[in-house]
């Protein structure tokens, strides 16, 4: 693994982000509770506790993305990673509404989901993303991009294919919007991401991307807390 202060060629370094996002993978699989959501073998309060979560960390992602990518504009620093991390907020607009609807589907109306609190990985998450996109190196949130998408990529598709095989959870055919539109949208937005940042030869800017690649990795694990979502 190269360290942050290491020389990082073009590959090296987009494979050490990569390395990260692997890494979750692995982590993931090796957890009972996420390995359940993959399998199709999950019950509808796990799945729903899952959506919940994902919504609160979902419905920060464009004001986010957006903030980081005018702050690189006004910086007058790297337009294209700009121009990325504003498009990539319009990609993300409205997906927590996705989220609102799967849920209703499996019994849970958007009033019941706005009273839940993120659980303490969700709120730090938040925090992170915040703390880069207003106050950091806003080009970090493309590593978290990166991790979350190639997470998608390899995980969201099977995990529909199977709930709906395996058949456990009521009406989950109308549940699984958000997963599934991932899973399928998400691969060109993989290879369009390393594309933009295998050139990156800046190594502040490469260790902001691993350091945000990194730190959700490890609190993205905190999503399948076996913890029932609480309220205020």
């Amino acid at each position: 693994m190269h360290t942050q202060n290491g020389n990082h060629s073009p590959m090296s370094w987009i494979t050490a982000l990569e390395h990260e996002a692997r890494s979750l993978l692995r982590e993931l699989d090796a957890n009972p509770a996420a390995r359940r959501l993959f399998e199709g073998s999950v019950d509808t309060e796990h799945y729903a506790n899952y959506l919940v979560q994902t919504y609160h960390y979902a419905r920060w992602s464009t004001p986010l993305l957006a903030e980081a990518g005018q702050r690189m504009k006004n910086q007058g620093r790297h337009v294209q990673l700009g121009e990325l991390l504003l498009r990539k907020a319009d990609e993300e607009h409205g997906h927590e509404r996705w989220l609102l609807a799967d849920l209703k589907n499996l019994g849970w109306p958007a009033g019941r989901v706005e009273r839940t609190v993120p659980n303490p990985a969700v709120t730090a998450y938040i925090a992170w993303n915040r703390f880069t996109s207003r106050c950091g190196r806003p080009e970090a949130f493309l590593g978290t991009a990166y991790v979350l998408e190639y997470l998608s990529v390899h995980r969201a598709s099977r995990a529909v294919e199977r709930m709906l095989a395996t058949g456990i959870i009521p009406n989950i055919r109308k549940a699984v919007t958000f997963l599934r539109s991932h899973g399928s949208a998400d691969i060109g937005h993989v290879a369009e991401l390393a594309s933009v940042l295998s050139p990156l030869e800046d190594r502040e800017e490469q260790s902001a991307l691993l350091l945000s690649a990194r730190t959700t990795r490890v609190l993205y694990l905190g999503l399948f807390a076996e913890t029932a979502a609480s309220t205020h």
